[in-house]
């Protein structure tokens, strides 16, 4: 028999659901011939319904950027998060939210009563601002004596910094932060002073603002890329734009959900970016096979069809690609669920924008979209560009069929040849290291990175991210025994002469100018009334109001991130172990690196139960959908060799910082800690989707003809060019986002670009067909079925 009598009677898009074709009359079929009847007969006003819940929710939507929280990174109960909980009341210069308040003069220096004079100016502004609602305040302009201002002072001789105790809570300080930044930098940049607000609050601030134009520019890029593509696709304006709008439906309908949810319950600024980033990459996918299979099945009910063969066209079309997107939605929710297990909002609030959108996504190509498909008709192929090949032409699958048989007769060759290739990419991947994103994330021209670098250049590298360390006493320090005095001394200078510690900052060496002996009895209220006024405020910003909690504050020799200092961190920790082993004595290490190393644990703790509940997940679903035990393990085996080339390419491209003159960004010497664990189930998500498609046509041949390297060639020519085109979508979409947005999403829109683009040409034209000649009937065993006989010839 030859090729093309050997073919399936489905058409060719090759996308028709692994459990039935257009014969099958069991639950699917009815199901998809009551959603086709219901949408004809109301369609209507189920359009009418869909356009005023896409002015809802695009209304939410706009809402939404200022809900989100840049925090999400504090692991409940952890070390770093208490020591940040406890030092919010009972010190001056810090508070709900802690702002440290750069100034640097251009014109004048410290020698110059002007300076001092323009600073203290600066500071009044700030401080009687009614949107930042300072309580205290600490440093240059609190303080009087040469000594005790100098370190507060830069080395440059025009900067000062002032730190401020500020009455708002963490989420609202993220939302009105950047606007009182704008305000400052337009009043004093023509008067010569660079005036930052530096904090974690107003560095996630920018990041909010930096992600909505992010988004933007990341849209206005996008939605015309994917415009152009799906025009070469579908040859169609008509055909282009519905699919279009169903993934602006998706988006608009997640992110005005999500705004409603971000009133109620803390969601990190990430998930807009990732979700509009897989919103618009899955929507449009699953439209694109959608609307592809409504053309096929409409030009086989004749030239001019009528609305019942429209219909018909509608309910097979949802019988066969509609179930497929539905089978495939269902297995990226699930997958993407497991990332519920690690205890990290950030990571929470990204795996809940997923499922969510991808579940949007499902509802409108199978519901919504078959509304469109019976107001336009036979109108789906209006505006028609360029010339249409005819349904079923066999020119272009015999390039595929080609492609595949010449694979299939050196199979251990191309395999080998593949996997090396893949090896060679995946070999960076082993230097991979994470952390969590610091001021680096935002632009040298905005006011907070540019504060940032001005704190490192005048105080050093770890000036701007001391490790602190909160020790907590069951009674006032002065009250403590002599004994339990000298432990926390030895602490603090241990603590001194810790290597990679600069410097430690806090109240005890002044103390001990007062009393040699017994510092912290210069403490009792009516010794602390006499100390001299720069020493009273030293203690109010070291010591809590009620004596019982001390701020010692280590700062590092380099970044917060970087190696050196978490080393220090993990000695910090291992000295204050033998405080805190002392009765009444509590002593909790936080700062921003403690914060990192935390939320890295979790998520390196929490990765291998990610991947073994999704990799089981899939297994299952695949073993269901195929009903095969052996085709499952090998799709695993090629989505594990994807994501290591995956890692590699972005480890070079961000860690080794190859791609920061292309991207724009700075090199931190990591990947953001929560993108690998992203990456990976999204990837395997995708790929899954893909291997679906694939090897359902596959699977289909097979079983009418028994063939095996036949069905692979066959099967590959029907999908190969669906695939190949929702590959470019989902590249062209993820590729826009790298560009536009911030560094952590441009992480993870080159790595989806490379994962995907990897996926639908190494794995899909090489691996695939390589493998699956080499495994043979294997492919298809199953206890306990019968393998298909050969097909007559």
């Amino acid at each position: 028999m030859t090729e093309q009598t050997t073919r399936t009677a489905a058409p060719s898009s090759g996308d028709g659901g692994p459990h039935g074709g257009p014969g099958d009359r069991g639950y699917v079929a009815r199901l998809a011939e009551g959603t086709a009847r219901l949408t004809r007969r109301r369609r209507r006003p189920l359009a009418m319904l869909w356009i005023v819940l896409l002015l809802v929710a695009g209304y939410g939507a706009t809402q939404l950027a200022d809900a989100l929280s840049g925090g999400g990174w504090y692991v409940t109960g952890s070390d770093s998060a208490t020591a940040a909980q406890r030092v919010t009341r009972g010190f001056e210069g810090r508070g709900a939210t802690s702002v440290t308040l750069v100034v640097k003069d251009t014109r004048y220096d410290r020698g110059d009563p002007d300076f001092d004079k323009r600073v203290r100016g600066v500071v009044d502004r700030v401080t009687r601002d009614p949107g930042l609602k300072v309580t205290s305040s600490y440093g240059y302009t609190t303080l009087t004596g040469d000594q005790a201002r100098g370190a507060f002072a830069g080395k440059d001789g025009h900067t000062a910094l002032v730190r401020l105790g500020s009455g708002l809570d963490d989420g609202t300080a993220r939302r009105v932060l950047p606007g009182i930044q704008e305000g400052l930098s337009d009043t004093y940049e023509r008067q010569g002073l660079r005036v930052s607000l530096v904090s974690q609050a107003a560095l996630w601030g920018e990041v909010n603002h930096l992600s909505e134009r992010g988004l933007l520019r990341a849209e206005l890029i996008t939605l015309p890329l994917i415009a152009l593509v799906l025009l070469l696709l579908f040859r169609s304006v008509a055909a282009a734009l519905a699919s279009l709008l169903v993934g602006i439906t998706s988006v608009a309908f997640t992110l005005g959900l999500l705004a409603v949810l971000a009133r109620h319950t803390e969601l990190s600024v990430f998930v807009q970016n990732a979700a509009t980033m897989l919103g618009l990459g899955v929507g449009v996918d699953y439209s694109l096979f959608v609307i592809m299979r409504f053309k096929d099945e409409l030009r086989a009910e004749g030239p001019q069809p009528s609305a019942d063969a429209v219909e018909r066209a509608v309910a097979r079309t949802l019988r066969t690609s509609g179930e497929t997107v539905v089978a495939s939605g269902v297995t990226i929710v699930a997958a993407m669920s497991t990332l519920f297990l690690v205890d990290l909002n950030v990571i929470w609030s990204m795996a809940l924008g997923a499922v969510v959108v991808v579940a949007f996504s499902i509802l409108t190509s199978v519901l919504l979209l078959p509304v469109l498909l019976h107001l336009l008709g036979p109108r789906i192929e209006w505006g028609a560009v360029g010339r249409r090949a005819a349904a079923g032409q066999p020119g272009r699958e015999s390039r595929w069929v080609t492609v595949s048989r010449a694979v299939m007769r050196r199979p251990v060759a191309f395999l080998l040849i593949s996997l090396v290739a893949m090896g060679v990419l995946a070999v960076p991947s082993l230097r991979l290291e994470t952390f969590t994103p610091d001021a680096r994330v935002v632009p040298t021209g905005a006011a907070v990175r540019e504060g940032y670098d001005i704190a490192k250049e005048q105080f050093g590298e770890g000036s701007a991210a001391p490790i602190q360390v909160v020790v907590e006493s069951d009674a006032p320090l002065w009250q403590r025994p002599a004994d339990d005095s000298a432990r926390l001394l030895r602490l603090h200078d241990e603590l001194a002469g810790l290597p990679g510690a600069v410097r430690v900052d806090s109240v005890v060496d002044p103390l001990r100018k007062v009393d040699a002996d017994r510092p912290f009895a210069a403490l009792t209220p009516r010794t602390a009334a006499a100390l001299p006024a720069d020493l009273r405020g030293a203690v109010r910003h070291f010591v809590s109001a009620d004596g019982r909690t001390l701020v010692i504050e280590v700062v590092g020799d380099d970044t917060a991130s970087s190696p050196s200092v978490r080393d220090l961190l993990e000695s910090v920790r291992t000295a204050s172990a033998r405080l805190a082993a002392a009765d009444g004595w509590r002593v909790h290490a936080g700062g921003e690196t403690a914060e990192g190393v935390d939320a890295n644990e979790v998520i390196s703790d929490s990765m291998l139960p990610v991947v073994g509940t999704m990799l089981a997940v899939i297994y299952l679903l695949l073993l269901l959908t195929f009903r095969s035990v052996f085709l499952p393990l090998s799709a695993i085996l090629m989505n594990l060799v994807s994501m290591a080339a995956t890692y590699g390419v972005l480890v070079v491209v961000f860690q080794d910082g190859w791609g920061s003159g292309l991207l724009g960004f700075d090199s931190s010497g990591n990947l953001t800690n929560f993108v690998p664990v992203l990456l990976v189930t999204l990837l395997f998500s995708l790929s899954t989707d893909y291997e679906v498609f694939l090897l359902s046509r596959i699977r289909e041949d097979y079983v009418a003809t028994g063939d095996e390297t036949g069905s692979v060639a066959r099967g590959m020519a029907a999908t190969a060019p669906l695939i190949s085109g929702a590959a470019v979508l989902m590249v062209a979409v993820f590729t826009a986002f790298a560009f536009a947005g911030i560094v952590p999403i441009q992480q993870i829109g080159i790595g989806m670009a490379v994962a995907i683009a990897l996926d639908a040409t190494v794995i899909r034209l090489l691996v695939v067909p390589a493998s699956m000649r080499l495994m043979n009937r294997w492919n298809w065993w199953m206890p306990g079925r019968k393998t298909p006989a050969p097909a007559r010839r």
